[in-house]
């Protein structure tokens, strides 16, 4: 008999060794009256698309290897999910009412279903209206709205202490990111340029840690609050030599590696410190895949100097036909590359046609390059109509993959590029129409 429990004692260790780790999430459900053929995942460095049958059900595995929030986003909504390796995750809901609809079963149910009653709870908060509120009113705002989100929390029955504490965290952060905010979008919603904040409005922020990994990677209003605080001390440095040497000095490496792909952006022909900045976001980011397109972008704008051929383009003309680079030689060209959807391209248009009519008659051809989708094409043609946007109006062929977007190292519109009557760039990240070093450089090139 003893032998025997000794065999049963010896089978059941091997069997709890050998038993595989569960290290995805089965996420499943049914989306009623949906808005597109999918739903995206993310959060924490993860990406996944999911495929809805024609039915509007949908089953798939998660390979997720860190417990915590993650973006559950369909059509233009977007909810979170709190998940982590071996849950099984039955999702519906209506997608005519999404907040008002989503529900969960299985097992971390009642954290999601915690969740969707706080997205749905806070529905009313008016972002606009909030941020256009007096200081004292939106503190007011701000704080009431997390002691619901706290009230709500406690109120809720069933939820495991660890996540308790680390939803009470969550809600601290959305607290200090809204407050974080304030000073750059009251003056914006509020109209208000002139708006200087109270010297304590801030004061809570002044015992975060920056530098912290885990709370980067878990909540995204502390990620936005940290990166935010990195990159305006980023911005201020002109030489970027202290900003980088801040960065460096990090040690966090996600927060590094956020930052480095924030800083790649100010990785233009315009920027006098591009080797540097090149050289440094090397060392910055460990992410391989980060380095090579920063390789390819970096050796893309050492040949978009002063006095290099321009890349080309032959796109399609809002009154014809199809209008290439080279039909425009002979005369400076200035090019504006836009989107109907981009509010600050939309934004410079009245300074745009001001310059036009000034120069209408000098060595000077406005081109406008739209990188519209093909969806949006029909946009783009009455926009040009019912602005009465003059120069040349041609659409790219791929929006923001074609060759000559590319090339140029494109990444945010509304952009501006100046080529001399030879078709040699003369500035690859030109002035806007509504900066007088446009006519600066006009004047200086005697155009």
């Amino acid at each position: 008999m003893k032998k025997l429990l000794i065999l049963i004692t010896v089978l059941a260790i091997f069997s709890c060794k050998t038993e595989p780790k569960v290290d995805y999430v089965l996420l499943s459900g049914k989306i009623e009256n949906p808005k597109s053929d999918k739903i995206n995942i993310s959060g924490n460095d993860f990406k996944h698309e999911i495929a809805i049958n024609e039915d509007g059900s949908f089953a798939d595995t998660l390979r997720i290897e860190n417990e915590g929030y993650y973006s559950f986003i369909h059509g233009r909504d977007r909810t979170s999910l709190y998940t982590q390796a071996g849950d099984e995750l039955k999702v519906t809901l209506d997608a005519a009412k999404f907040d008002e609809t989503i529900t969960y079963e299985g097992k971390d149910a009642d954290k999601n279903n915690y969740i969707a009653a706080k997205f749905l709870a806070n529905e009313d908060f008016d972002f606009q209206k909030v941020y256009a509120k007096e200081e004292a009113d939106f503190l007011k705002t701000i704080g009431d709205a997390k002691t619901k989100k706290e009230e709500a929390l406690t109120n809720t029955k069933g939820l495991s202490a660890d996540f308790v504490a680390t939803e009470k965290e969550n809600i601290n952060y959305e607290y200090l990111a809204n407050l974080a905010r304030y000073p750059n979008y009251h003056p914006y919603f509020a109209k208000k340029t002139d708006f200087k904040p109270s010297e304590t409005l801030l004061d809570d922020l002044k015992n975060i840690n920056y530098d912290d990994a885990k709370a980067f990677d878990l909540y995204d209003s502390y990620k936005e609050i940290a990166t935010s605080h990195y990159m305006k001390k980023i911005y201020e440095d002109s030489l970027m030599t202290s900003s980088i040497d801040l960065v460096k000095g990090l040690k966090s490496q996600n927060i590094k590696n956020e930052l480095a792909t924030q800083m790649a952006y100010m990785l233009t022909p315009s920027n006098e410190n591009s080797e540097k900045l090149y050289n440094a976001l090397q060392t910055i980011s460990d992410k391989d895949d980060f380095q090579k397109e920063l390789t390819k972008k970096y050796n893309k704008i050492k040949n978009l100097v002063a006095g290099k051929e321009s890349p080309k383009f032959d796109y399609e003309n809002h009154k014809g036909g199809k209008t290439k680079l080279d039909d425009l030689k002979g005369k400076y060209v200035y090019i504006d590359v836009w989107a109907t959807w981009c509010g600050p391209c939309l934004g410079e248009i009245p300074s745009l046609k001001k310059v036009e009519a000034e120069y209408h008659d000098k060595n000077i051809e406005f081109v406008s390059v739209s990188i519209d989708t093909e969806k949006a094409y029909k946009a783009w043609k009455e926009m040009v109509t019912e602005k009465e946007l003059g120069g040349v109006q041609v659409i790219a062929d791929n929006a923001w993959k074609s060759k000559f977007v590319t090339d140029y190292a494109i990444e945010g519109i509304p952009r501006f590029i100046l080529i001399d009557p030879e078709g040699k760039i003369v500035n690859a990240d030109a002035p806007r129409p509504s900066d007088p070093k446009l006519i600066a450089l006009f004047d200086e090139l005697k155009i």
